[in-house]
């Protein structure tokens, strides 16, 4: 599934088992035979790229998984991703009424949506599934290649416009790529979405960077467009004394290495410490966890009600073995003379032994590239400032969405990918196939 892209073998994520296994085609059929197919239904509602959900399971139940995968794909062409790394428990599923009757537990939505289009991609018919329109001899950019450019650009080809993605890095996918937790999805999956778009007819070129291998006034001269995908930038750092060096880590970094690096191991970690209370410092301290760690804490400066962190994840690095540290703010980090980690002292006089500390707490965004396209401006926090309606810029050549925006899910970056794709075709005057619906409340 992972089409022409090497994956590196010697990785430490295929450790991780997976966490919500594929279905079996009776299982898969018997869970969609529960549900009531209701009319109106709160989980599509819930959904922000508006899926027909009742109408999806209804196909799987009827054995017409192509059917099913084909009306996940037309609204949310990362479906595949998103049901693997979506919170359901927060949206589809935590919405079904099944919740409200406490007799019986909601639907899978999830391990369904991943089962049809599963199916479709190992059947190796997936790039036939939705029909694309006659070349409109258009070409539009996508700068980074992550969820959000790769909906932006998928959606355009199936419109007969010429799609380039340019990504900095050697593989596409983003997050979904380098930083989703390895028990929800490896990297086999993520480039398996890769290689769909791809199919599609969409050109991806990795290891080219805009701003340093290609400048933005070339992008913008030689394109009737441009999306602006580009992701977070490096972990952000605590600022106190004994930071640099060996033993700290950003939480990202941490992750990435994990799924990516060739013979990674955590060899003489027996204490770990992961500082934050976001879903990224929750998965780390996880994975710790579930690799062997014999004592793993979360270090968290505020208490369990103010942690960002979904609270079923929570409640899973629990069952994991991770231990919260409440009110526990850093201070400066204690190293011997050789400069070896020893232990995080935090500011009530605290001192915690620890052989590996991560820090998980948010990341820097590039707001630096953005600028650089005439027109476009960030706000103070370093988001891109677009138009809600349609993602369009400050220059109407440039619309952006995802991680540009500020959005922290797979799900949402797909409907600011979806939405631009959109609005960048009525721009061109491109006939509008992206015509799924948008749940209520979403973009």
């Amino acid at each position: 599934m992972s089409g022409g892209t090497l994956i590196p073998v010697d990785r430490l994520e295929t450790r991780f088992a997976d966490a919500k296994p594929t279905y079996a085609d009776g299982e898969a059929v018997g869970e969609a035979n529960r549900c009531l197919y209701c009319h109106d239904a709160p989980c599509v509602q819930a959904c922000p790229t508006g899926i027909d959900i009742p109408g999806f399971i209804r196909k799987i139940a009827t054995g017409n998984v192509r059917g099913s995968a084909r009306v996940i794909l037309s609204a949310n062409l990362l479906g595949y991703s998103c049901a693997r790394v979506c919170p359901v428990e927060v949206l589809c599923v935590g919405a079904c009424v099944y919740n409200d009757w406490h007799r019986y537990p909601p639907i899978q939505i999830g391990r369904l949506q991943r089962y049809a289009v599963e199916k479709t991609f190992q059947a190796g018919r997936a790039a036939t599934l939705l029909d694309r329109s006659p070349a409109s001899g258009r070409k539009v950019a996508c700068v980074g290649g992550g969820p959000a450019s790769l909906a932006a650009a998928g959606y355009l080809a199936l419109a007969g416009v010429s799609v380039t993605v340019f990504e900095r890095r050697t593989m596409a996918g983003g997050l979904n790529t380098s930083g989703v937790a390895p028990y929800k999805m490896h990297v086999e999956g993520a480039i398996a979405e890769v290689e769909f778009i791809r199919s599609l007819g969409v050109t991806i070129r990795t290891g080219v960077e805009v701003g340093r291998d290609m400048d933005p006034a070339t992008l913008l001269g030689d394109f009737d467009a441009v999306f602006l995908g580009v992701g977070l930038g490096p972990d952000a750092r605590l600022g106190i004394p004994g930071e640099q060096g060996h033993g700290v880590t950003g939480a990202t970094e941490w992750i990435e290495r994990l799924k990516l690096e060739p013979g990674f191991a955590l060899a003489g970690i027996g204490r770990a410490l992961v500082v934050g209370g976001g879903n990224t410092a929750i998965d780390a301290a996880r994975e710790l966890a579930r690799l062997g760690v014999g004592d793993v804490a979360m270090v968290y400066r505020r208490s369990l009600a103010d942690m960002s962190g979904y609270a079923h994840e929570m409640d899973q690095a629990r069952k994991d073995g991770v231990r919260l540290l409440e009110r526990a703010t850093p201070k400066e980090f204690a190293r011997d003379a050789g400069g070896k980690l020893l232990a995080l002292r935090l500011a009530d006089g605290r001192e915690l032994p620890a052989d590996l500390v991560v820090v998980g707490i948010g990341q820097v965004r590039w707001r630096d590239l953005a600028s650089r396209f005439p027109g476009v401006s960030v706000d103070d926090q370093g988001l891109v400032v677009v138009d809600p309606e349609t993602g369009r810029t400050g220059n109407p050549k440039v619309f952006a969405g995802g991680d540009a925006l500020g959005g922290e899910l797979v799900v949402t970056a797909a409907q600011e990918g979806k939405r631009a794709a959109r609005a960048i075709l009525k721009s061109l005057g491109v006939k509008i196939r992206v015509d799924a619906p948008v749940a209520a409340g979403h973009p």
